[in-house]
């Protein structure tokens, strides 16, 4: 009785969690850029994975509408011409975004994958940045908010306000209740998918193991897992075709396929 007590006790705790939580999804922005942003009304933080080019300068705006070049609007830019790579700043106008003095954003993860880098970070759902424009998302009352993924046309470009359809993707960013499968391994993703053999894993639980076979059902190579929130995958040798991949950690399996060109 009181090992089934126990376990009743830790399944509606979980469960509690997971109905603290609301998220988007991965949001396809134009220009080959996606995004992901997780609120959780426990921790008072959100979470944002999101991917753009390994080879230029790209920025995420957060309260944006469509034409913001020349208008306010929060956004973080990643460049590797400035130190840390990543910053919290505010457009003003068409020029080089200004820097936050405070920097609210906390980078976890970073990693290139072929011609996309992908980026894992979270910021408290409110603080009291006004100064730095920062877009405020009390869990409560913040249901949808319109995003834009910038990126430049050339990787030569220096870090400016490009609100130009050539440049910049536009989307609405609407949350939804999680529930316990989008945390589960089948809500994993892939991506780029096609893929030359170099992909990302990105998924919300622990990942310890992936197995890659033909689509026949032969087994290729075994890859353990590190980093618990994404693992960049670079397979070198495949032919063109389909593949399996086996995402697998101690309570939770899941079947991806992959097409390698």
């Amino acid at each position: 009785m009181k090992k089934i007590t126990l376990l009743t006790l830790l399944l509606i705790s979980v469960l509690n969690n997971y109905a603290q939580s609301k998220g988007t999804g991965v949001l396809t922005l134009q220009n080959n850029m996606t995004a992901d942003l997780t609120m959780n009304s426990a921790t008072s933080k959100v979470s944002l994975i999101l991917t753009g080019p390994s080879d230029r300068w790209f920025g995420f705006g957060i309260g944006v509408d469509p034409g913001f070049g020349m208008s306010a609007g929060d956004v973080l830019v990643y460049t590797t011409s400035t130190s840390p790579a990543l910053t919290d700043r505010n457009y003003i106008g068409t020029g080089n975004p200004a820097t936050d003095a405070a920097q609210s954003w906390t980078l976890t993860g970073d990693a290139v994958s072929g011609s996309v880098r992908t980026l894992t970070l979270s910021r408290d759902l409110t603080n009291a940045d006004t100064a730095g424009q920062d877009f405020q998302m009390p869990y409560a009352s913040t249901n949808s908010f319109s995003v834009v993924g910038v990126r430049a046309s050339s990787a030569t470009f220096s870090v400016g306000g490009h609100g130009g359809a050539a440049s910049a993707g536009y989307a609405t960013a609407t949350f939804a209740p999680l529930g316990i499968a989008d945390f589960s391994l089948n809500a994993s993703t892939i991506f780029p998918n096609p893929s030359s053999g170099a992909f990302k894993v990105i998924t919300k639980t622990a990942l310890s193991e992936i197995n890659i076979y033909s689509q026949s059902g032969a087994f290729i190579k075994k890859i353990i897992v590190d980093n618990l929130d994404a693992s960049e995958v670079q397979v070198t040798g495949l032919q063109t075709g389909v593949y399996l991949l086996e995402l697998k950690n101690d309570s939770d399996k899941s079947w991806k396929k992959i097409i390698v060109e």
